[in-house]
């Protein structure tokens, strides 16, 4: 009888690293919604970040203080030797949402939140400022935009806050020499970053006039979508898939995690790569890393 090789055994000795040089003269950006720092931490986060050669590095749903969090990271990437600068907005109901920046370099400034700062955003917008070695500053956001359900106040929450981003990225942008928006926006924008678009398009995260949006921040505010863009059009590439049934061992995902970057900034991009977990069992996230490399001095 053949034995039946165990996880282990199959994927090796660190299932959860990946190695992927990057090239000189580039910055490594990228972007996860941990689904619980502490959970992340736990399932094998830690492995994964010490080698992929990220220098900075978006987080969305935190839940968890910046003490919790700066001691986790701290613990991640004792390997490496490398000390790391932790910056988070801790959400006002404890144990959700949270967005953070981190980073091997210190930034300049930090600012948090967005809008009319009302109470159900807290947790969800945070931005750092960088300054280059040629004297621009690079301003990167983490930003976790709400779930939304249809028919609820929770919809009503996100449809503003997605608003509030169309009234804020032009500004941001006159005011800044580089920017690069990254998180979980809950939103696919267009029907090759959904699997099963077609039965999705009266729920939350497929609404048109969710996706107007997107066609604002991409068409006439000026960003552009680094992964769209890089991966051509093909579906996907996916970055977070249900934990129930089998949506991940058939690939039944959904795109919503994004880089928005104003377009000197997209002209510098390369390398994407969606860090998708060898297998189910070896999951730290519902959701995978979104990794670009960026040719900055």
């Amino acid at each position: 009888m053949t034995e039946t090789p165990t996880d282990e055994k199959y994927f090796g000795e660190h299932p959860h690293r990946i190695v992927d040089s990057k090239a000189e003269g580039h910055m490594r950006i990228a972007s996860v919604n941990v689904n619980g720092i502490r959970a992340a931490h736990r399932k094998g986060m830690g492995e994964w970040l010490a080698d992929r050669e990220i220098d900075i590095l978006a987080l969305q749903e935190v839940r968890a203080n910046e003490e919790i969090l700066t001691r986790l990271v701290a613990e991640m990437t004792e390997p490496t030797g490398h000390q790391w600068h932790v910056h988070e907005h801790e959400a006002a109901d404890k144990g959700r949402a949270g967005v953070a920046i981190i980073s091997r370099t210190a930034p300049v400034a930090t600012r948090t939140g967005i809008g009319g700062g009302h109470s159900e955003d807290d947790g969800r917008w945070i931005e750092a400022d960088y300054t280059l070695g040629d004297g621009t500053t690079l301003t990167v956001i983490s930003v976790y935009v709400h779930s939304g359900e249809v028919g609820t106040t929770k919809q009503e929450h996100k449809m503003r806050f997605l608003a509030d981003m169309a009234e804020y990225l032009p500004r941001l942008a006159a005011r800044t020499d580089h920017i690069l928006v990254m998180g979980d926006l809950n939103v696919g924008h267009r029907e090759l970053d959904i699997k099963n678009w077609n039965g999705n398009v009266k729920n939350s995260g497929f609404l048109p006039e969710e996706r107007a949006y997107f066609d604002r921040y991409f068409g006439e505010l000026g960003y552009v979508d680094i992964a769209r863009t890089l991966a051509g059009e093909v579906e996907g590439p996916y970055t977070w898939w249900s934990y129930r049934g089998k949506a991940f061992d058939n690939d039944t995902g959904w795109r919503i995690d994004y880089h928005m970057a104003t377009p000197q900034l997209a002209g510098l991009a390369s390398n994407l790569k969606v860090d998708r977990a060898l297998d189910y069992s070896l999951r730290w996230s519902d959701h995978a890393p979104l990794v670009v490399d960026y040719r900055l001095p």
